[in-house]
């Protein structure tokens, strides 16, 4: 068992991932992800929580009302085999509890519409403390990028070759939380909780010219 050489604070900021065991595919198509920020949303408070019954209950998951959060989201992206989240506690233990729920949650409801059984994750899940401005920064546009590995995965190493394309498919790609900082309408908005986070990007001009900077970035 791995051990962190850091606890989780309320007030601090982390990049937690993690992928399907032996790189499998975590989502297979829509549903699967859907399900998945519905339970970014649904999981995130200390109370019980039925995914059917809060279902049954409200016209849409994301009209739940949440009592005493766990955590505040400020950016994530799902990507076929794994997913990225940034976040910060709310509560001490917050960020251990909703881990555990989210991957419970999932494995389970996975597990049963595939007909599968054990492990699904490449064990628990990884976490970065971010203890800088320059780093948190850098992160949003880490996270929101991720989607660009589906259209070319040699971007970092060899550049983009259409830089416009690369940016309207990040900005498009529904299972990131770039579409809410783009100011669209949808109800998977409510996955965030940016109050905490610095502001780096007042507007969504601003915002894309950091993106497209780091777009035009090769290593």
């Amino acid at each position: 068992m791995t051990t962190r050489s850091f606890s989780f604070e309320p007030g601090e900021f982390y990049h937690l991932y993690n992928r399907g065991v032996e790189k499998r595919i975590i989502f297979e198509d829509a549903h699967d992800y859907n399900r998945f920020q519905q339970l970014l949303y649904v999981v995130n408070t200390s109370e019980p929580t039925d995914f059917r019954i809060i279902k049954k209950n409200n016209n849409s998951v994301y009209n739940f009302d949440r009592i005493d959060r766990l955590v505040s989201i400020g950016a994530y992206c799902l990507m076929p085999n794994h997913f990225h989240i940034l976040l910060t506690p709310v509560q001490e233990g917050g960020v251990s509890t909703f881990m555990n729920k989210l991957s419970t949650s999932y494995v389970m409801y996975f597990n049963k519409k595939y007909k599968r059984s054990g492990a699904l994750y490449e064990g628990k899940f990884k976490a970065k403390h971010v203890a800088s401005d320059e780093y948190l920064k850098y992160i949003f546009s880490y996270i929101h990028l991720n989607p660009v590995k589906l259209i070319q995965s040699d971007w970092k190493e060899k550049g983009i070759k259409d830089v416009k394309k690369a940016y309207e498919y990040a900005g498009n790609f529904k299972h990131s939380s770039l579409l809410d900082y783009q100011r669209a309408v949808r109800a998977e908005s409510t996955i965030l909780d940016a109050e905490p986070f610095p502001d780096y990007f007042q507007t969504v001009t601003k915002r894309k010219a950091e993106l497209i900077e780091w777009l035009q970035y090769t290593e």
